[in-house]
């Protein structure tokens, strides 16, 4: 099979990849440093936090702090699986243009 067709059409978008990539490496982060981190829009960021979500990539937790409303995000256990699969993949894709030089 083509390695191309066995990356992940749902991180084509670099900031559904970014997304993953920095729940990958946190426990929680929530909406306000995503948003800083990915230099993104409230509406932008949220569209693909729901991608995620709909695809069961991440978990959300909503909780009060004080008295704001707080929502963090951290990659679901599929979510873990299929973006590893998808680096693997990357690295796979990689590997083999390097070794076909």
């Amino acid at each position: 099979m083509n390695i191309i067709a066995k990356l992940n059409r749902l991180f084509e978008s670099r900031y559904r990849l970014g997304i993953m990539s920095i729940l990958m490496v946190n426990d929680w982060v929530d909406f306000l440093e995503l948003k800083e981190l990915l230099e993104l829009s409230d509406g932008n960021l949220a569209s693909h936090l729901k991608a995620l979500e709909i695809a069961q990539y991440i978990d959300i937790r909503k909780q009060f702090v004080g008295k704001k409303p707080n929502t963090s995000y951290r990659v679901s256990d599929l979510g873990k699986i299929v973006f590893s699969e998808h680096f693997e993949n990357l690295k796979l894709l990689i590997e083999n243009q390097e070794n076909s030089k």
